[in-house]
C-alpha cells in the first residue's frame, strides 16, 4: 500500500480517534460526517456516496465505524479483488481493525499497524497470513513480484503441504525462510528470488528484491525521457530486472535535475543524492574514472560512483557506466535487499503552508497532507500549537513572533539537509506572510544548496476572507489589502495607496492595524478613505478568526477609533456601495457588484462569476 490512508470518521469520537492516528501516516486525511464528526479535512454530507467515491478513486479506507456500514456502501462496486483498494474497518474504541478488501493489497498489513497503534487485535482472516504467517502476493517494501497470478498456487501448495522450492539467486530471502516455512530442492511449484529479467519456467512465483542500485547523471536541463530510456536500455542490456532496482542515485549538484526525478517517478522508486566527497571516495572501485567529469563535478565518476556508494563496501559493479548524448547510467549490485532510507539523502523538500485563521475547518486538505509528510516544522510557536495534532512526534522549530527572517532561514537551511520542511503560517502564505521572504531570500543570496530544494507553497483562507465570510459578502466587488505597520513599509508609501484606494473607491481590508507602539496609524487611514466615502460607510472590525474568543464586529467609518482593533485584528472597509442590512436574526454587510441593474432590465446572465478560471 504505498499511498496514504483515508480515515472515515462518522462520529466525534471516531474523528478524535482518526486525528490522533493520521499523524503516524503521512500523508493522511480525516474525512467526517457533516454535523456528526466536527472538522476533518474533509466534510461530506452523504457517507455511503462518499465511501464509493474514494474506492472508485482507489484510496485506501480507514472506516472508524461498523464493518457493515462498509460492506453495504462498498458491496455494490466490487469486481477484481486485484484492483481494489485497501479497506479496514475500526472500531471507535481501537479495540478491533478487520481488514474487509484488499488484503493482500496492503489491508492486512494496515490493520495490524491501526491495532498497534491502538492496543486492539487485528482481526485477519486470510488463510495465508494466518497458516504462513505472510502473504506472498504483498512482500515487504521494495520487493516486486514479475507476475502476481502464480501467488494464489504456490499458497496453496504450501498451505496443503505440497512441495515448494526456492530458488534464491539475489539478495536474501529472510522474509520467507524465516517464517518457519519448509522449501525443498525440487517440485512442482518453485518461488525465484532474482534480479534478472527472465521469468523462468511457467508457473514459478518470480520475486525481485530491492538489490540494485541505479546511478545516474546528466548535463544541466538533460531531457527526461533520454534518461529513461537510457535506462531501460542498460537494465535490459545486462537482463536485469527493473522491479529490482532499489533507488535512483546520483550527486547532490544533481538533486533538483528534473530528469533524474522524472525517472525515479517512473521506476516508482526513490531519488537519493550523495555530497562529491562520498562519490569521489568510491574512485578506486570505478570502472571508468574520467578527470573531465572530476574537473566538472568534483569526482572521478557520478553514475558509477554513486551507484557504488549506494552498494557500500560489500556491493559490486553490475554494469560499467553507458553514456546517452547528454546522460550517464551505471548499475551496482548489493548482496543484500537495500532500504532507500538509509542511503545518501533525499532531494530537500521545502513546504511554505498557510494554516488559515486556525480553526482545522479553514485548513485545506492540502495543508493537512503537506504538515504530515514534514520531517520537521518551522514557525511560531502559537501557529504551531493550532495544528499540534497534525504534526505530533515531528521535530518542531519554534521561535518567537518577530523573528520571520530567522524562521525563513532555519527553514531553508533544514531542507537544504535533505529533509521535508514545513514552514507554517496563519492566513495564506504569500499574504502578508512568509513565502515572500522565502523567495527574496533566495533571490538574494543564490546560494547553491538552498537553490537544489523542492519548493512549493500552499494557499490558505486569508483573515479578509474568513471576516467576509463571516458577516457577509464585503468583497463582493473589487478590494485591495493594505498593511498599515510602517516596520518594513515608510508611512509615506503607505499613504500613498491609501489615497489611490480612496479615489478607486475600494473595499479595503487593514491588516496589522493597531499595536502598542502604532496608535496613530489607523485613524490616519480613516481619514484618508473619509476623503472618498462618507462617514457612514460600514466597518467590519474581525478578531480572533476561527480561534477560541472570536469576535465580529460592526461600526462605521467615521465611528471607527484605534482603540477598536489591535493586532489580532482585521479591519474591513466598504466602499460607497457597501450595505448593512438586518434580516431575521442576522445582520450582514454586503458590497452590490451592480446586479440589481440587470435585474430591473429582466437579465440575470452576467458572464461573470468568481476567480478564474470562471471568468472569460
Amino acid at each position: 500500500m504505498a499511498e496514504a490512508p483515508v480515515f472515515v470518521a462518522l462520529t466525534a469520537a471516531g474523528a478524535a480517534l482518526a486525528v490522533r492516528l493520521r499523524g503516524r501516516f503521512p500523508g493522511a486525511e480525516v474525512h467526517g460526517l457533516a454535523g456528526r464528526a466536527g472538522a476533518g479535512d474533509v466534510t461530506f454530507a452523504d457517507a455511503i456516496a462518499h465511501l464509493q467515491s474514494l474506492f472508485r478513486a482507489g484510496r485506501p479506507i480507514v472506516g472508524i465505524c461498523a464493518a457493515g456500514i462498509l460492506v453495504r456502501a462498498l458491496a455494490p462496486l466490487l469486481a477484481d479483488k486485484r484492483a481494489e483498494p485497501p479497506v479496514v474497518a475500526l472500531a471507535e474504541d481501537g479495540s478491533a481493525a478487520v481488514p474487509l478488501l484488499g488484503g493482500h493489497g496492503g489491508a492486512n498489513r494496515l490493520a495490524r499497524d491501526l491495532a498497534a497503534l491502538t492496543g486492539g487485535a487485528a482481526a485477519v482472516t486470510t488463510a495465508g497470513d494466518l497458516r504462513l504467517g505472510l502473504a506472498l502476493d504483498d512482500p515487504p517494501p521494495g520487493w516486486r513480484l514479475a507476475d502476481r497470478a502464480p501467488a494464489k498456487d504456490v499458497a496453496a501448495a504450501l498451505l496443503a503441504g505440497e512441495p515448494v522450492a526456492l530458488e534464491v539467486e539475489a539478495g536474501d530471502a529472510g522474509w520467507l525462510t524465516g517464517a518457519g516455512l519448509e522449501f525443498t530442492d525440487g517440485g512442482a511449484h518453485r518461488i525465484r528470488v532474482t534480479d534478472r529479467a527472465e521469468v523462468g519456467e511457467s508457473g514459478a512465483l518470480v520475486l525481485h528484491p530491492p538489490v540494485l542500485a541505479l546511478g545516474v547523471g546528466c548535463e544541466r536541463g538533460a531531457d527526461a525521457e533520454e534518461l529513461i530510456a537510457l535506462a531501460g536500455e542498460t537494465l535490459a542490456g545486462a537482463g536485469l530486472a527493473t522491479g529490482a532496482v532499489a533507488c535512483v542515485v546520483s550527486v547532490g549538484v544533481k538533486a533538483d535535475e528534473a530528469a533524474v526525478h522524472a525517472l525515479a517517478a517512473h521506476l516508482e522508486v526513490p531519488a537519493r543524492f550523495f555530497t562529491v566527497a562520498e562519490v569521489e571516495a568510491q574512485t578506486p572501485r570505478l570502472a571508468n574514472p574520467s578527470d573531465v567529469v572530476f574537473r566538472e563535478v568534483g569526482c572521478h565518476g557520478v553514475a558509477e560512483g554513486a551507484a557504488l556508494a549506494a552498494v557500500g563496501a560489500a556491493g559490486e559493479l553490475a554494469v560499467e557506466k553507458r553514456k546517452g548524448a547528454r546522460t550517464t547510467c551505471a548499475v551496482a549490485r548489493s548482496p543484500a535487499p537495500l532500504d532507500p532510507a538509509g542511503i545518501g539523502r533525499a532531494r530537500g523538500r521545502l513546504a511554505i503552508v498557510g494554516i488559515g485563521p486556525g480553526t482545522p475547518a479553514w485548513r485545506t486538505p492540502e495543508a493537512t497532507r503537506l504538515l504530515s509528510e514534514a520531517t520537521d516544522v518551522v514557525g511560531y510557536g502559537l501557529y504551531l500549537d493550532l495544528v499540534a495534532e497534525v504534526i505530533a512526534g515531528k521535530a518542531r522549530h519554534d521561535s518567537p513572533l518577530a523573528q520571520e527572517e530567522a524562521r525563513a532561514r532555519r527553514a531553508l537551511d533544514l531542507a537544504a539537509e535533505g529533509r521535508a520542511v514545513a514552514l507554517v503560517g496563519s492566513g495564506d502564505a504569500g499574504i502578508y506572510a512568509l513565502a515572500t521572504l522565502v523567495f527574496e531570500l533566495l533571490d538574494r543570496e543564490d546560494r547553491a544548496d538552498w537553490n537544489r530544494v523542492a519548493v512549493a507553497v500552499s494557499p490558505g483562507v486569508s483573515a479578509f476572507q474568513a471576516a467576509a465570510a463571516r458577516i457577509g459578502a464585503p468583497m463582493g466587488h473589487d478590494f485591495c489589502t493594505i498593511s498599515l505597520s510602517d516596520l518594513l513599509t515608510p508611512w509615506e508609501e503607505i499613504e500613498r495607496r491609501l489615497r489611490a484606494a480612496a479615489a478607486g473607491d475600494f473595499v479595503v481590508a487593514f491588516y496589522n492595524p493597531v499595536s502598542q507602539r502604532r496608535r496613530s496609524q489607523l485613524a490616519r487611514a480613516r481619514d484618508i478613505l473619509l476623503t472618498g466615502r462618507g462617514p457612514d460607510t460600514p466597518v467590519v472590525l474581525a478578531r480572533n478568526l476561527g480561534r477560541d474568543g472570536e469576535t465580529v464586529d460592526v461600526t462605521t467609518l467615521g465611528a471607527l477609533t484605534p482603540d477598536m482593533a489591535d493586532m489580532l485584528t482585521v479591519v474591513v472597509v466598504g466602499n460607497g456601495q457597501t450595505r448593512l442590512i438586518a434580516r431575521g436574526q442576522g445582520r450582514w454587510v454586503y458590497t452590490p457588484r451592480g446586479y440589481a441593474a440587470k435585474m430591473d432590465r429582466g437579465t440575470t446572465e452576467t458572464g461573470h462569476e468568481g476567480d478564474p478560471p470562471c471568468e472569460p
